[in-house]
Order: structure tokens, then C-alpha cells, then sequence
């Protein structure tokens, strides 16, 4: 854009949370970029028209309204580049954001698709991602060819199934090495320890007042008091259920203030593309709020079958509370992926926690996502835990400073 003047208008395609909060902050990051200007297309129609019509250097959309900003557009697509995080959301040729994407490719100079995942569910995955990258240069115009070339065609009754003729593999890595670039973490990244990713979770205003508003009211409860370890771990368990998005009343019926952990769950699922993930919750109030948003196949670990089916791939989300997977349990075979939905102020459940997975026999770098709510009491508990050492003080502290800014 700058450099060479190769392009001059780019459209970046990312994951609802990715497109409102990771492109514009990871800008700030770098001197080279942080003078780009980003317009976010996200919101309302009247929002995402406002931002479609800012002057901008990046135009961020998340994926559900290509269709609306090709309808938009039309023959008058101005973006040259288009860069597409998480390509493999694509993969469906025959999903309406593919086809959508498929009409305006023509006027599209430069295209560039990143995934952690190209092929989640085998080879058949890459004709559509391919097909965005090449218009079907190097694996064939339409999803038929590309079956021909390369798969036998099983014939069952109804529907019909596809298996890789030999050597395919080697033929389409061949056709479509020359534009594609595989980087591995364990060739660049001693991955040691654990890779721990803090998840932003932002609240809107309404949401945030929520919050507050209750946050206050259970402060006060304590704030003319000694705080003591006690009441300080009562307090913050309940700024934690708070932060989760919801909490109980005196009479245990829960409230709700927000569900923005849950869609941000929901998206990493989606952008772990099928690989199991252990999800720790904290509350009640969390494990059913996370089966009803979900919907689909969970599993809570409770049993000893539970955790051989786990170890046998045969769960791909497995919830569980850190008490009860905190001690002893090996998990190490079933996958390497954690989201942390609430954190626990215990930094030994915590630790422990996380070694169900990251420990020996792990074949696999062991990545620990934290959904943070920001501006609410996950920002102080995740301070203490990622300390070396168990300092309750600063959990005291903490809370005390928050106990001033409401008295």
C-alpha cells in the first residue's frame, strides 16, 4: 500500500470478535502499522454503512455480512485486497458466504487467506479455499473436477461418500505449494510451557452499567468492614460470576447481565475447526448457560468413561469445573486446547487445572485461552494467577482499591 503502491484499498474478513477488537489493536503493536486508519463494517445496517463510507486504509467486516457488502457494492467492488482470517470458514462450497465471495473475486487484485486449520476434515476442505485464492487455477474450476481428479467416489444409497486416491496427497500439495506457505509453531516457538492467550471480552455500555451497578452493591456489602481473606474470596467470586455474565440472587434464581463470553466461546470453538477443547467453568449458572448456547454435543466430565472416551478423541467439548479436574486426572491424549470461560482466584486450582493437559506424554504445544472481561474483576484475578508465586495479598489489594472507587 504504502511501499510499493501495489494496492490501495483493503477489506479484511475475520470472526465477529476477531473484526471488533484484534485487527484495530494489534495495529497499535507496530510502528509500521499503527498509522493505518480502520473502519470498522460492523453493527447496524446504518453502522455498517457509515463505516463503508469513511475513508479508511483497512475496511474490517466480520464473515456473516459479506453478502451484505457484495450486494452492496455490486459491480462497483472497489477493495484490491482482500485478506480473509480464518480461510477455512470458507471451506462449504456450497455456503452463501463462499458463493457471495465467489460473484466478486474477478475484481479482487490480491487475496490472501489465513487458518491455523486448512483441512479440519480432510482434503475435500481445500477446493473451496483454493478456489478463492486461484479462481481454480490450480485445482479446478468447480468442486466436481476436483473430485474426479483426485477422490474415489464410494455409492450409498442416498448419498455418496469420497476417499483419496493414492497419491493424491502428493499431486495436490504439489498443485498448490507454489502460493501456499505452512508454518508450524514447533519449528519457530520452543513451546516449553504453555501458550497462554488472553481473550478480550468487551461489555457494551448498557451491559457495563449492569455491571457496575451490581459490582457496587456487592463492594459495599464489605467496604465498612476488615477485609479479610474470607469475605475478600466471597466478594470476588461473586464480581467473578459478574463477569461471566451472570449471577445468583438470594433466592439462587439467576440474573443476567451479558452474553459476550458465551459468543466469544462459541467463536473459538468454532476456530478450533473440530479439535477437542476442555472448557473450564466455574458456576452452576455457567455450565447451563454454556449447554443451552452451544447447542451441540457436550460432555461434562464426571465419569471414568468420560475421560477414556476424552483420551479417545471421541469428545470434542469437554466441560468441566477446575475443582473437579484439579488432581490427578490425565487428559494429556485428548486434545491440547484450553478455554478458561471463568477464571478461579485459587492460583493452585488454577495450575493444576491446566496440567491436566500440559504434562508429559502431550504431544502437542498445550494452548490456554483466558476469556477476560475487560474492565471487571477478571483483569485483577488474572494479575494474581499469571504472578509466580500464590500472593493472596494481591487479591486483597485488588479488591480494596476497588472498594475505594465505590465508597
Amino acid at each position: 500500500m504504502n511501499d510499493f503502491l501495489e494496492i490501495n484499498k483493503v477489506l479484511v474478513i475475520a470472526p465477529k470478535r476477531v473484526a471488533e477488537d484484534t485487527w484495530s489493536r494489534e495495529t497499535t503493536k507496530w510502528d509500521h502499522l499503527n498509522h493505518l486508519k480502520i473502519s470498522k463494517m460492523l453493527g447496524s445496517e446504518k453502522q455498517r454503512l457509515e463505516a463503508l463510507r469513511a475513508k479508511a486504509d483497512i475496511y474490517v467486516i466480520n464473515r456473516e455480512n459479506v453478502g451484505w457488502l457484495v450486494k452492496q457494492l455490486g459491480l462497483k467492488w472497489d477493495f484490491d485486497m482482500v485478506v480473509i482470517d480464518e480461510l477455512s470458514s470458507f471451506k462449504n462450497h456450497q455456503s452463501i458466504r463462499f458463493k457471495e465471495l465467489k460473484k466478486i473475486r474477478p475484481f479482487i487484485k490480491r487475496l490472501v487467506g489465513l487458518t491455523g486449520t486448512p483441512a479440519p476434515n480432510g482434503y475435500m476442505d481445500l477446493w473451496a479455499q483454493l478456489y478463492l485464492l486461484d479462481r481454480g487455477q490450480r485445482l479446478g474450476k468447480n468442486i466436481t473436477t476436483f473430485r474426479k481428479e483426485y477422490f474415489n467416489t464410494i455409492a450409498r444409497p442416498g448419498f455418496q461418500l469420497y476417499s483419496l486416491r493414492k497419491g493424491s496427497v502428493d499431486l495436490i500439495n504439489n498443485q498448490i505449494k507454489d502460493i501456499c506457505i505452512s508454518m508450524k509453531a514447533k519449528d519457530y516457538l520452543k513451546l516449553k510451557e504453555p501458550l497462554l492467550i488472553n481473550v478480550p471480552v468487551v461489555l457494551d455500555k448498557k451491559e457495563m452499567d449492569r455491571y457496575k451497578e451490581l459490582e457496587k452493591e456487592k463492594i459495599l456489602e464489605v467496604g465498612g468492614k476488615e477485609i479479610t481473606a474470607v469475605n475478600a474470596a466471597a466478594v470476588t467470586t461473586k464480581l467473578l460470576q459478574l463477569a461471566n455474565g451472570a449471577v445468583y440472587d438470594e433466592n439462587r434464581a439467576v440474573i443476567e447481565i451479558h452474553d459476550k463470553k458465551l459468543e466469544r466461546l462459541h467463536e473459538l470453538i468454532e476456530e478450533a475447526n473440530g479439535n477437542p477443547v476442555l472448557v473450564f467453568y466455574s458456576f452452576l449458572h455457567d455450565l447451563d448457560r454454556i449447554k443451552g448456547y452451544l447447542k451441540e454435543d457436550v460432555r461434562i466430565l464426571e465419569t471414568a468413561d468420560d475421560i477414556a472416551d476424552w483420551n479417545n478423541k471421541k469428545i470434542k467439548i469437554l466441560l468441566a469445573h477446575p475443582a473437579s479436574a484439579g488432581h490427578g486426572l490425565n487428559l494429556q491424549d485428548g486434545g491440547n486446547i484450553i478455554i478458561w470461560f471463568g477464571l478461579t482466584w485459587s492460583l493452585e486450582l488454577y495450575l493444576q487445572a491446566n496440567a491436566r493437559l500440559h504434562r508429559q506424554g502431550q504431544a502437542e504445544g498445550v494452548i490456554i485461552h483466558h476469556l477476560i472481561a475487560e474492565g471487571t474483576v477478571d483483569e485483577d484475578v488474572l494479575q494474581v494467577l499469571q504472578g509466580k508465586e500464590q500472593r493472596q495479598e494481591d487479591l486483597l489489594r485488588a479488591l480494596k482499591a476497588r472498594i475505594e472507587n465505590q465508597i
